[in-house]
């Protein structure tokens, strides 16, 4: 009875992506402006080193979105597949464990950050004149890591309660908040690094506090302080099925670092330099991001209804998500793709000027190490289509197919025999492969979907 009246198992597919992802990707857009608001102050009061340093933070927020896509889309996953399965009772355990660990593994990144915060941002890649910057950046933006974690990923937590607005207005009360006081702290109050760090905390702990109120309210099911009390069996749960999100992120981390290294190594023996690579690759990423978040978004929004359906044994309603997540994915792509190679010289003037060589390199970088974002959409997105319908390890492999799988080896191979052009050609490569490697894996998922589909009517 329960799977006929939730409106997750009887309403149109597309009315419920509208609903679900729609607010999912706003709230993922204005994730993204964190960073991308920090960097066009910074680059305009500060210039390249400024830039070069939040691009050697970047790494570090990219474990906070790692850890809340870990317990995040855990929790939210496992807390929808037992409800598509009737379990009422045991569901809230998902959640509230979840929120716990949240919470706990921002505090615990915290106290490590501040105690090896130079061995961290040296090994992040960060030359000699960029670490002041990023010292400064860091120590302070490193407080509010447990607020952003249990911001981001009690999103996903709110959308699997049927709450997909509230998250959306958790994460834009947060930006402005943060947009607004960027502005006083850097122009008016002449702040600098410290003053878009300052900024960007208040915004992730105001977040963290609606969170934290919504959790005492939770709608679906009651959550009691029993459920609060961590237990070894559901945070397993929840981690083997976020493990394939939490490690996409984790993964890109890797691969900022490395590249990071790279793009310092190579670029002292080019005409560019150690920082002019950093900043520019550092302005690429977090402009992609962007188009990412949309997409991130759409697998988001889509993750509940392919969760509950699948719980629910109604295979076609899951295709039907999966598919229809894609076609939104192509569009996005295709007009990102467009922007992108039409006017990337346009896009890296908004962060600050440069000399010719800085423009020259950002150009080139832009143009094509994003050369195939317009076919990049189908990995993340089938990676959360295995991660939803409960089995992580196809999710796991996948999303290691991109970063860690082919992207990885292609950045230390190919400069090897074409000097720093070769990182640049490392990024579409590795967006191919991996768009193909997704698109043979979901086509013997949908085969085997076929099968239970004809025994379930035998």
């Amino acid at each position: 009875m329960e799977n006929i009246k939730n409106p997750l198992g009887t309403e149109p597919i597309g009315k419920l992506m509208v609903k679900f992802s729609v607010p999912s990707i706003i709230a993922m857009i204005v994730s993204a402006l964190y960073n991308i608001v920090d960097q066009l102050f910074i680059g305009q009061a500060v210039g390249t080193l400024g830039n070069a340093a939040t691009n050697i933070a970047f790494p570090l927020s990219t474990s906070c979105i790692a850890l809340a896509l870990l317990f995040g889309i855990g929790g939210a996953s496992c807390f929808n597949l037992s409800m598509g399965r009737g379990e009422k009772e045991k569901s809230p355990f998902y959640v509230a464990n979840a929120a716990v660990m949240l919470f706990l593994s921002g505090t615990i990144l915290f106290i490590i950050t501040q105690l090896f915060l130079t061995q961290i941002l040296k090994a992040c890649g960060s030359p000699n004149n960029v670490l002041p910057y990023a010292q400064t950046y860091v120590r302070i933006t490193s407080i509010g890591f447990p607020f952003l974690i249990l911001s981001a990923g009690g999103g996903h937590l709110m959308r699997a309660d049927g709450s997909p607005k509230m998250a959306m207005f958790c994460n834009i009360l947060g930006a402005i908040i943060n947009i607004v006081l960027d502005a006083v702290f850097i122009f008016g109050f002449n702040m600098g690094m410290a003053g878009a760090a300052l900024a960007t905390i208040i915004g992730q702990i105001v977040s963290g506090v609606i969170v934290i109120m919504y959790m005492r309210n939770f709608k679906t099911v009651p959550l009691l302080a029993t459920h609060f009390k961590l237990n070894l069996k559901y945070i397993k749960e929840v981690v083997s099925i976020g493990m394939a999100s939490g490690l996409n992120q984790l993964a890109m981390m890797i691969v900022q670092i490395v590249l990071n290294n790279s793009l310092r190594y190579y670029g002292g023996l080019s005409v560019y330099g150690e920082s002019i690579p950093i900043a520019c690759a550092g302005i690429t990423m977090k402009v992609s991001q962007l188009f990412f978040s949309v997409v991130i978004g759409l697998s988001q929004g889509s993750q509940p209804i392919e969760s509950f359906n699948y719980g629910a044994k109604k295979y076609d309603r899951v295709r039907e998500t999966y598919i229809l997540a894609n076609k939104a994915g192509a569009i996005i792509s295709i007009i990102a793709f467009v922007l992108f190679q039409l006017f990337p010289r346009q896009i890296i003037s908004l962060f600050g000027s440069g000399s010719e060589e800085y423009y020259q390199f950002a150009v080139q970088f832009f143009r094509i190490f994003l050369f195939f974002i317009c076919i990049s959409f189908i990995q993340p997105i089938t990676s959360t289509f295995f991660t939803s319908i409960g089995k992580p390890i196809k999710g796991i492999f996948l999303s290691l197919t991109r970063q860690i799988i082919y992207l990885l080896p292609l950045i230390v191979i190919l400069p090897l025999f074409l000097g720093i052009d070769g990182i640049i050609f490392a990024g579409p490569v590795a967006d191919f492969v991996a768009a193909i490697t997704s698109l043979i894996t979901v086509g013997i998922e949908f085969k085997n979907m076929k099968q239970l589909e004809l025994a379930q009517q035998n």
